[in-house]
C-alpha cells in the first residue's frame, strides 16, 4: 500500500485522490463505503471490510489480516476498522478526544468525575458518529451546558434547567443526566403542567385564582404525581387535566363579568352559564364535584352522566384484515407491526405495550416465542413469532445513549420507552385506529375465554373482564365453580 495519489478508482471509476491496494487504486468514498458495509471474510469468518485478494483462493477478496496486508480501513490510533470517520482515525477515538476535552477543566487539567457516568454512557454509544454530531450540531446545547457544568460555571442539578427554555435539546440533555444517575429522576410533564398553571391563573381575581390553584394542585397534580410513580402519565391524561382547569378558569371569567366569584356562585347562575356554554358540562363536572367535597361551594351541583358501555364499531372480519396487513406489509415499521398485533390479538392497550420490557419476551431454542403480558407467558402464533425474532435480533435504539435500559421499545430520550403517540401515528397511517381496534379485540376474546382467564391472560382487572363478557353476551359465572371440580 502506498500513500494517497491522484488516480482512477478501480471500484467507481472516478479520478481523484486514492490509496493503492493490491487490487488497484481506491478512492476515499469507496474506502468509507467498504468500511461501513463490512462482510463476512471467507477465510476468518469475521465481519470485517473485505477488499484484499486471498493467497489461497482464486479471485476471492478477504480482510486485510487474512491477506497479510496493513488495512487502509484501520484507525491509526486504536487499529479498529469499525466506525471510520476522519482520514486516519475512527469516530470512537475522535469522540473520546472531544469528550475528554469537554469534561476536563482547562486550567486545573482535572477531569470532572461527577460527570464520568455521562462520559462512559456516550462512549458506549452504538454509533459514536451520532454523538459527535449531537455535540457539534447547532445550537450544540448539550456540549455547551456539559462544558459549563464540568468547569463549575453551572451547578450539576435540576436547577440549571429551571432557568433554561424547555426546548428539545435541553430536555434531551436533562434526560441523559437523569438516565445515567447524575441527576435524580424527575417528571417533565408535571413540571410543564405547573408552569402552565401559573400562566393560566395570572390575571384572574385573587380569590378565584387561589381557589382554582388549590383545585389544580390538590386534585389534578396530586393525581398526576401518583400516576407518574406507576409510569401512567400520558398525553391524554395531561390534556384532560388541563381541560378541566381551563373549564374552571372560564367559569371564573364568566362569574367576574356577572359580578360574583366561584365561591358565591348560585345554582341558577351555574345553569345560566351552562345554557350559554353547552360544551362546558364535561369540563365543569369534576370541578363542581370538587367544590362540593371541599366545602368551597355547596350550593351548586351538577349530576354525573350515567355510564355508557363501550361501542364496538370494528367487525371481527375487519379486525382480521388488520392482522393480515400487519403480518405481511413490510412498509409499516416493524415495532408498530408487533405492537399492533399485540393489541389486535391480545387486546393490549398502547399504554401497556410501550412499557413492555425485554424480559417479557423469551426466545426458545426450538423456535417458539413466549410473551408475558401479565406474568403468564403465552406462545405467539406463527407469523408474529417471526416478526418478534427479527425485531429482537436488530432492536437498536434511536438514542445516542449506549446503555440498554431494558425497554422492548426504547424511545428517543435516554432511559425512556417509546411514547404512545408514536405507536398511534404509525397505526393510524396504516389505517388502524387503536381505540376501536382494541375494543373489537376485547369483544372477541370476551366471547371466547372465561373472564377470570381473560383477566390473567391479558392483564386487565377482573371487573373489566366481566363487563366485557356481559357485553359479548357470554355468562361465565359458573366457570370458577366448574374449575374447582
Amino acid at each position: 500500500m502506498t500513500a494517497a495519489t491522484r488516480a482512477e478508482c478501480t471500484r467507481c471509476g472516478v479520478t481523484t485522490h486514492t490509496l493503492m491496494l493490491p487490487t488497484g487504486p481506491l478512492c476515499s468514498r469507496c474506502r468509507r463505503d467498504i468500511a461501513y458495509h463490512p462482510r463476512v471474510c471467507p477465510e476468518c469468518l469475521e465481519l470485517r471490510p473485505v477488499a484484499y485478494p486471498s493467497f489461497t483462493m482464486y479471485n476471492v477478496l478477504v480482510c486485510a489480516a487474512c491477506a497479510g496486508e496493513h488495512s487502509v480501513f484501520a484507525c491509526a490510533e486504536c487499529g479498529r476498522e469499525d466506525h471510520p470517520y476522519g482520514a486516519t482515525r475512527c469516530a470512537r477515538c475522535i469522540l473520546n478526544e472531544q469528550l475528554t476535552g469537554l469534561f476536563t477543566h482547562p486550567l486545573s487539567g482535572e477531569f470532572c468525575d461527577e460527570l464520568r457516568p455521562v462520559f462512559e454512557e456516550l462512549m458506549r454509544a452504538r454509533r459514536p458518529q451520532s454523538v459527535i454530531s449531537w455535540l457539534q450540531k447547532p445550537p450544540a446545547t448539550g456540549a455547551r451546558v456539559l462544558g459549563q457544568m464540568a468547569r463549575g460555571e453551572a451547578p450539576i442539578s435540576h436547577d440549571t434547567f429551571q432557568h433554561m427554555p424547555a426546548g428539545r435539546s435541553e430536555s434531551y440533555l436533562r434526560d441523559l443526566l437523569t438516565a445515567t444517575g447524575v441527576l435524580q429522576p424527575y417528571q417533565p410533564a408535571i413540571e410543564r403542567m405547573e408552569r402552565w398553571l401559573d400562566e393560566r391563573l395570572r390575571g384572574l381575581p385573587v380569590d378565584d385564582a387561589q381557589l382554582i390553584g388549590r383545585y389544580a394542585r390538590w386534585h389534578h397534580l396530586r393525581r398526576l404525581r401518583s400516576l407518574a410513580e406507576c409510569g401512567e402519565v400520558t398525553k391524554p391524561v395531561i390534556y384532560r387535566a388541563r381541560s378541566n382547569v381551563i373549564g374552571a378558569v372560564r367559569l371564573s371569567a364568566w362569574a367576574a363579568r356577572e359580578g360574583t366569584t366561584i365561591a358565591l356562585l348560585t345554582q341558577p347562575q351555574l345553569e345560566s352559564y351552562l345554557a350559554a356554554h353547552p360544551g362546558g358540562r364535561n369540563t365543569q363536572q369534576g370541578f363542581i364535584a370538587w367544590l362540593h367535597r371541599s366545602k368551597e361551594n355547596t350550593r351548586i351541583s351538577l349530576p354525573w352522566r350515567s355510564f355508557t358501555p363501550p361501542e364496538v364499531v370494528v367487525s371481527d372480519s375487519e379486525r382480521w384484515d388488520s392482522v393480515e396487513r400487519l403480518l405481511h406489509d413490510d412498509t409499516i415499521t416493524l415495532y408498530a407491526r408487533i405492537g399492533g398485533l399485540f393489541m389486535l390479538l391480545f387486546a393490549q392497550s398502547l399504554g401497556s405495550i410501550v412499557k413492555m420490557k425485554t424480559a417479557q419476551v423469551v426466545l426458545e431454542p426450538d423456535g417458539r416465542v413466549l410473551v408475558a403480558f401479565d406474568g403468564t407467558f403465552v406462545e405467539m402464533p406463527p407469523g408474529l413469532d417471526t416478526l418478534i425474532r427479527d425485531y429482537s435480533q436488530n432492536r437498536g435504539t434511536p438514542t445516542i445513549s449506549g446503555r440498554d435500559h431494558g425497554w422492548l421499545f426504547p424511545g428517543r430520550h435516554p432511559g425512556s420507552h417509546l411514547v404512545t403517540d408514536v405507536f398511534r401515528s404509525k397505526l393510524v397511517t396504516a389505517g388502524i385506529h387503536p381505540g376501536d381496534a382494541r375494543k373489537a379485540a376485547m369483544f372477541s376474546l370476551a366471547g371466547q375465554v372465561p373472564a377470570p382467564v381473560l383477566a390473567d391472560l391479558i392483564g386487565v382487572a377482573d371487573k373489566t373482564a366481566v363487563k366485557w363478557a356481559v357485553l359479548a353476551a357470554r355468562d361465565w359465572s359458573g366457570y370458577v365453580a366448574q374449575r374447582r371440580l
